[in-house]
This record gives C-alpha cells, structure tokens and sequence, in this order.
C-alpha cells in the first residue's frame, strides 16, 4: 500500500471512529439520567466485550500470545484506557458534551509536547507557541474562576493526559500484535474493573428503555475501539491526528439537537483557537519531516542528521 493510500485510510478511519464515540458518548449521557457512572460501562461492557470477542474468534487471534514487551506496553495502555473513560464519563455526566469534546481537542497539541518530553522528538520555538495558544484555548472553554466552572472541568483535563498514555503506548506495540486482540484486551480489563466498581458504588434497577441505549452504545464503542487503534497504526500520525477534529463537529450538533446545549461565545472561540493550534502544529511537523528526509537523501549530505 502506498505512503498516500494508508494515510487515506488511516484519515478515514480516524473519522469513523469519532463519529462511533460520539453516538456513544450521546447514548452513554442519556443513560446516566438513570444510572451511575460504573454500572452503565459495565452493562456496556458486556455487550461490547461479546462483540469484539465474536470478532477475534471470526479473525482466529484468541490464541495470540504477544511478547513480553508487548504485554508490558498492553499493561500500559490499558491503565490509559482505564482513566480516560473514568475522566471523560465522570466529566460529560456532569458538562455539556460540545464542551468536553473542545477539550479533548487539544489532544494533539499534548501528543506533540508529550513526544517532544518523553521520546526527545525536537519541537521548534513555533510549535511550542502553537501549544501554548491551543492551552489558552482551553482556558477560555473550561474558564477557571467564572460561574460556569467546575471541577468536572478539570476532570475532562485530566482525561488528555490518559489518552496520551494510551496513544504513546499503541504507537509502540509491534506490528504483529492483532488490532483486535489489543481492543479485546482493553474492553475485558475495563469491563471487569467497573464490574467490580459498579459493586462498591451500588446498583440501581434497569429499565428496558435503559438497556437499549446501552446495547446501542456499546456497539458504536466497539468500533470507535477497533477504528481508533487501526488509525493509529496505520499512515502518519502528522497526516491523521488532525481528523479527531470531527469529533467537535458531532458533538456541538449533538449537543445543540439532543440536549438543547447552545455553545457560548467563548467556548466556540477556544475550540477554534485549539483547531487552528493543532492543525498548525501538524503543518510544521509534517514540513519539519520533509526537510529531514531531503537532508538525509541529498548527495551533499555528510551524514544522517
């Protein structure tokens, strides 16, 4: 497959798996109206787990056996998982979901400082400031010290940092490990935690209104879980990352036709500030890549730099 048809593909992918985890996060709010935060993933669990497991056993990888690095880097992303729902489900039960999904849009920009502190990938003077402005784009969306904040806010923040350990940790499993099998592994770990979780919080009766959102939910997840995984392995993640924008696009009409949530100003004016950023950022990266692999390839080159 060509250079241009995988980051097609991985664009594409990118997209469904926003628009799945939108209708997800719509059906998921829905529900919680009725019942509490672990025992509505739990229900959903089970459905999504039964999906996924009918999938892997349909592609014969129950019986992988990643290596032991790989099953250190697993442990690692599904940690990530783990915390990004709590976060992200704690923070929209509690928020209007176009403002939680602004949020999550500075993602990119926290993939690009992170891979800059933790993988030593140079960031130029330029794309700093391109995070920096995508941060003050978050300020004006979660707005600290105005009527409207709280600490549901600082929930949907910390939501970022365990997507970033999640999509890290997926960029470094090897090529051989099922995509599958990698969402299976998640959505059982997720699954049992909040089961145990679900527990110790207390239950409360299901009504069948309840159970067919759920089910809905759980199979628009199981594809945002194989389609998010698929694109982040898949093409370059310069090209593909700044397709997660289609998630707010969803979100605010959403939002606006489902819940009757109108953005205000200042939330539209940091979403925008936070696109701008991050498809900046992505402009620069992709620039910066070309300059390198002319400078590596040309005849006058030294050596690799």
């Amino acid at each position: 497959m060509t250079p241009l048809a995988e980051n097609l593909r991985g664009a594409g992918l990118m997209m469904a798996a926003m628009a799945a985890f939108v209708l997800n996060d719509t059906l998921m709010k829905l529900v919680s109206a009725n019942l509490n935060l672990f025992q509505a993933v739990f229900l959903r669990g089970i459905g999504t787990t039964l999906l996924i497991l009918a999938v892997a056993r349909w592609q014969g990888v129950l019986r992988f056996r990643p290596a032991r690095r790989d099953q250190r880097i697993m442990v690692w992303r599904t940690l990530g998982d783990m915390g990004q729902m709590i976060c992200f489900l704690t923070a929209l039960f509690h928020m209007p979901i176009a403002n939680v999904s602004a949020i999550l849009q500075s993602l990119p920009l926290a993939m690009t400082l992170a891979a800059a502190l933790f993988l030593k990938e140079p960031v130029g003077w330029r794309r700093y400031t391109a995070i920096f402005a995508g941060f003050v784009g978050v300020l004006l969306i979660v707005r600290p010290g105005s009527e409207g904040f709280n600490v549901y806010s600082l929930v949907a923040l910390t939501t970022v940092i365990f997507v970033v350990l999640r999509d890290l940790s997926t960029r470094q499993l090897a090529r051989a490990v099922p995509n599958i099998f990698v969402t299976l592994v998640t959505s059982l770990a997720v699954t049992t935690m909040s089961g145990v979780a679900s527990v110790v919080q207390g239950w409360n009766s299901v009504a069948q209104g309840d159970l067919v959102l759920l089910c809905g939910a759980a199979f628009f997840v199981s594809f945002g879980y194989m389609f998010i995984t698929m694109a982040m392995r898949v093409g370059e993640i310069g090209f593909i990352s700044p397709f997660r924008y289609t998630m707010l696009v969803w979100a605010i009409l959403v939002g606006l036709f489902v819940f009757g949530d109108v953005p205000r100003p200042l939330t539209l004016l940091g979403a925008a500030i936070i696109v701008a950023s991050g498809i900046y950022t992505f402009y620069r990266e992709r620039k910066v890549a070309r300059s390198l692999i002319a400078t590596t390839t040309s005849p006058r080159a030294g050596k690799i730099t």
